[in-house]
């Protein structure tokens, strides 16, 4: 199918209110295959890389889709073994997106240890902007968020409009359980962040992740010191 030019801000949001409705019940898969269908090349995936779920589902329907990597510059060792894992094994193209500055630059600029004194501001600089930035090239994109992952998520739909962005938000798991995506990992041996084994219910930048205690909420293991469970990224 030919893409056509896309969209007055109207027409997209249109489009993702409708959809939202009409897919709330689809497969993963056909999400996904309704926004390569949609956008086309202005589609991309966003990835953290606590595991490559999302990633693996949709080199299966578009082989060669962009997914983008936010490089904070201060992600465990762990988590860019993953996203080197994918590179060399799955049929997609990473795009590692990194900040305007270093973290060497962050720290001449605003003091040490500013994820530890404003974490909302350092997620600005290392996350936010320089997903603004990648995503400036693109239509729609997709997220790995699921409505199981606590308060902050659990009602994520599975196609949304963002005003703010003027951007199609697609949550093509956002139905999937943690059975669900245990399964999926089991039956395509996917990759996955051995933070995850190791007690981290929800991975991030290493200064600012904890591991979490069975039955917490997942995301409580992320800016511990702080009345905060998301970046910026999720408005």
């Amino acid at each position: 199918m030919t893409v056509t030019a896309i969209r007055t801000q109207k027409e997209l949001a249109d489009l993702a209110a409708r959809a939202a409705v009409e897919l709330e019940d689809a497969t993963a898969e056909e999400i996904i295959g309704w926004a390569v269908e949609t956008f086309g090349s202005r589609f991309c995936l966003t990835s953290s890389f606590a595991d490559a779920v999302l990633v693996h589902v949709a080199s299966r329907v578009a082989p060669g889709i962009d997914v983008v990597f936010l490089d904070t510059g201060l992600h465990f060792a762990e988590t860019l073994q993953v996203r080197d894992q994918v590179r060399r094994t799955l049929p997609v193209t990473v795009l590692s997106v990194q900040p305007k500055i270093t973290v060497g630059q962050q720290d001449g600029l605003y003091g040490p240890r500013l994820f530890g004194r404003d974490p909302d501001e350092c997620c600005a600089i290392r996350k936010v902007e320089p997903l603004e930035r990648a995503l400036s090239r693109y239509d729609a994109w997709a997220a790995g968020l699921r409505r199981d992952e606590g308060p902050t998520r659990a009602r994520t739909a599975v196609v949304a409009y963002e005003p703010s962005r003027g951007k199609v938000k697609v949550a093509p798991l956002a139905r999937w359980t943690q059975a669900d995506v245990d399964a999926y990992i089991a039956k395509h041996n996917v990759p996955v962040n051995d933070l995850i084994r190791q007690g981290y219910a929800s991975v991030g930048c290493w200064p600012c992740t904890r591991r979490t205690q069975p039955g917490e909420d997942p995301r409580s293991g992320r800016w511990p010191l702080f009345d905060k469970t998301e970046c910026g990224i999720h408005r």
